[in-house]
């Protein structure tokens, strides 16, 4: 009897902290990741308000160590790449090429929103982690048609986020003779690839000559990734200690 009493009391100290627990501390965490959240979305969304209300453009200088095959600066302005001006020097003929988006255009960085608002850990992940594609997916990719004068055909770009940098990666190309493409083996997806590489892409064979990948730091994308790691951990810990309860009340001794 004295067993059963204190177990019932026990039970009721922690169906007390329990609730406790989901009254007072799930809603002080919940509003804790709301702050965490809407502070991290400033960094990325444009604000509304006409011209006023616009998010500033900050411009960022393309660089690599050892090589300044590609030189040029990037232009964002909240979660849009609003411009983008390079130059690349052909390495065996010393061709000098400019391009820059035309002033109609502007590449929305989807890899940072569409993720944002859908879960913290694939927001997370889209910084981290960038997306494989294919060449054709490249090749087929509205980005190529945004720059004035227009790519030549055997170039390819690619801008993507890893962590706190805004990538740029140039892909050269040469055609592949029909005599040449018995050893023919289409690359899979990748975040970068490399020379060798061979695709198909409107009826015509392609390998990947040479590549240039440059990059930026862009500082408040380190903010972000703190944001989304905090808000993580908060989560982690509340469900920690629901977990704590629900593994008492389904504790069976026998």
């Amino acid at each position: 009897m004295a067993v059963a009493m204190a177990s019932a009391a026990e039970r009721a100290v922690l169906e007390e902290e329990f609730k406790w627990l989901l009254q007072e501390e799930v809603h002080a965490v919940l509003k804790q990741l709301q702050d965490i959240l809407k502070e991290a979305s400033h960094r990325f969304a444009l604000p509304a308000g006409g011209a006023e209300g616009a998010a500033k453009q900050e411009s960022f200088v393309l660089s690599t160590a050892g090589t300044d095959q590609v030189k040029g600066v990037l232009t964002l302005q909240g979660d849009a790449l609003c411009q983008a001006d390079v130059n690349l020097k052909i390495p065996r003929s010393n061709q000098l090429l400019h391009f820059a988006f035309r002033e109609d255009k502007q590449w929305k960085l989807q890899q940072l929103m569409d993720a944002v608002m859908l879960q913290l850990s694939r927001a997370r992940n889209r910084l981290t982690t960038p997306a494989t594609l294919t060449l054709p997916e490249i090749a087929s990719s509205g980005l190529t048609r945004m720059f004035a004068p227009a790519l030549p055909p055997d170039i390819l770009v690619n801008f993507y986020i890893n962590l706190n940098k805004l990538c740029l990666t140039i892909y050269q190309l040469h055609v592949l003779q029909p005599s040449t493409t018995k050893n023919f083996k289409p690359a899979g997806g990748s975040i970068l690839h490399n020379p060798g590489a061979m695709f198909e892409f409107g009826n015509q064979r392609y390998e990947v000559s040479h590549v240039h990948k440059v990059e930026c730091v862009v500082p408040w994308l380190n903010d972000a990734l703190v944001f989304f790691t905090v808000s993580l951990q908060l989560c982690q810990q509340l469900k920690d200690k629901i977990s704590v309860f629900s593994s008492y009340w389904n504790y069976k001794p026998y």
